[in-house]
């Protein structure tokens, strides 16, 4: 008898969502891409490599004129790209809507072009789909987040057709868990994790 394994994440109330998904061990993987910006993406890339049913986060650059750019050319502000997370997942386990629910909770999507001490466009909240059904998915889950009136101000969230991506340097990779007392990561970082824990939405 094949094992029935149960997930179940649960985001705060009221922007509360509650999904089950049954799985056997031989369920074939079915990989989606989700690319996302949320500020800072050693942020992103951090909360979602806590996320089950995700196989992989690396840091890159999207939505500019320029290409191919620096760490430092897009630290000015001037090449139009937003620091972003490309998500590659199992949509066995965790789908693109359910990918979302944890964007809107890990970041504030009311603060334009900023998150808390960042500020610039290369922080601007952005769901970057890759196709027409993630275009649909994205906007409803928009819609549906501005619904709860879970927060005070509007959502800014732009949700647009991923463009001009590149990957960033190397050394943004994996930047969390391989420099956890970097002042960023100690200050900013870790208490976010350490909230996000708290709220269930990982272990």
């Amino acid at each position: 008898m094949v094992q029935i394994r149960f997930l179940c994440l649960s985001l705060i109330l009221p922007l509360s969502f509650t999904f089950f998904l049954a799985l056997g061990p031989n369920t074939l993987a079915h990989t989606e891409t989700a690319t996302l910006g949320g500020g800072c993406f050693w942020c992103v890339e951090a909360v979602f490599q806590r996320i089950d049913g995700v196989l992989s986060v690396k840091p890159g650059y999207a939505g500019g004129n320029v290409k191919n750019p620096t760490y430092k050319e897009i630290c000015t502000g001037n090449t139009g790209h937003a620091e972003v997370a490309r998500i590659e997942f199992n949509y066995n386990k965790i789908s693109y809507a359910q990918i979302l629910n944890v964007f809107w909770q890990a970041h504030d999507p009311t603060t334009l072009n900023r998150q808390g001490n960042d500020v610039g466009t290369q922080y601007r909240s952005v769901i970057f789909y890759h196709d027409d059904e993630q275009k649909k998915i994205a906007e409803d889950s928009k819609r549906y987040a501005e619904s709860t009136g879970y927060w005070d101000e509007k959502i800014v969230t732009e949700v647009t057709l991923l463009s001009n991506y590149f990957d960033a340097e190397d050394y943004h990779h994996n930047y969390y868990n391989e420099n956890p007392y970097q002042p960023y990561c100690l200050f900013v970082i870790k208490p976010k994790l350490d909230k996000l824990e708290k709220q269930g939405l990982f272990d």
